[in-house]
């Protein structure tokens, strides 16, 4: 998008750049600032404090799973957004599964910046279920098509 720019002598007669101030101007910001990036050690408390605070005397039964899992996966993601990422892509997964002492592997990928992106999880277990928001992550960027 092409801006028309004037050069003009102020008062002091130094030049000056007067911008057309009815046009829009680029937003696009390639790189989040320092303070604004993913931190996985906080995003980490923040699904703990959720998994602590939903899941305490929770038991497994298998015709609740599917909403629980859908619900926590949900609150964490609000919670998340809560932490002031804008614009930042999350990604929870919530694997639940009933406890009886088996061990589970599980895997995830994903295409990403290695400079702005990040993951964390974390794990919660009690007597009947074991709960494991295993990734969460945080995918920095502006979609700039349809299917974002």
């Amino acid at each position: 998008m092409a801006a028309s720019t004037r050069l003009s002598i102020g008062a002091e007669g130094l030049y000056e750049a007067d911008k057309n101030s009815g046009e829009p101007e680029n937003t696009y910001i390639l790189r989040p600032i320092f303070q604004q990036r993913f931190r996985p050690s906080v995003v980490k408390d923040c699904i703990h404090a959720v998994l602590k605070e939903e899941l305490a005397k929770a038991e497994y039964s298998p015709d609740d799973m599917p909403y629980l899992t859908k619900h926590l996966s949900e609150v964490i993601k609000d919670k998340l957004k809560e932490l002031g990422y804008d614009r930042y892509k999350m990604v929870v997964q919530v694997v639940t599964g009933e406890q009886r002492g088996e061990g589970v592997f599980m895997g995830a990928r994903c295409f990403w910046d290695a400079d702005t992106d990040n993951y964390t999880h974390d794990v919660f277990m009690n007597v009947s279920l074991w709960e494991t928001p295993f990734s969460c992550l945080g995918r920095y960027g502006q979609c700039i098509s349809d299917y974002c």
